[in-house]
């Protein structure tokens, strides 16, 4: 469940709308941001809350991929593999990765320190190869970069 806190900012969210179904994105980040992942309980929690239908909830949890749909590691690495990244290398920076974490994509390590996973398109075409860890963008990647930056993250 939300904490009085949390229920009180999603009030004042939908206070500036005139629905409550505008706050759905908000009340899903609130809840991740908590629990880190957006469980059954968490989308029916949210429109509980926001006195939406589940299946309004559970549409957005489902196309949207900032949202966890099941535990990750500390670090969520997501790395973008549509078409600028992947005519840039995209592919040998997640088989690296793969390599590096002995992680499939979509996995997380053993000691649930990483969560590998693809996404479609991160918006930072003119630097690609990219990926995003956390709100960090890493951009211009290879293999040495990204080695730097999973040492930084141990």
């Amino acid at each position: 469940m939300f904490s009085e806190q949390q229920v009180k900012r999603i009030e004042e969210l939908k206070a500036h709308y005139q629905h409550p179904k505008s706050v759905i994105l908000e009340a899903l980040w609130m809840w991740q941001d908590e629990h880190g992942w957006v469980s059954e309980e968490g989308m029916k929690a949210v429109a509980e809350v926001l006195g939406v239908p589940y299946h309004h909830v559970y549409g957005v949890v489902t196309f949207y991929t900032m949202y966890n749909r099941a535990p990750v590691g500390k670090h969520k690495i997501e790395v973008c593999t549509n078409i600028s990244c992947m005519l840039r290398g995209s592919d040998r920076v997640l088989e690296h990765l793969q390599k590096r974490l002995h992680v499939k994509t979509g996995e997380t390590t053993p000691d649930k320190k990483f969560t590998l996973v693809e996404a479609e398109c991160l918006g930072s075409c003119g630097t690609a190869p990219m990926m995003q860890i956390g709100d960090a963008y890493h951009e211009n990647l290879d293999e040495a970069k990204v080695d730097k930056i999973l040492s930084e993250l141990k």
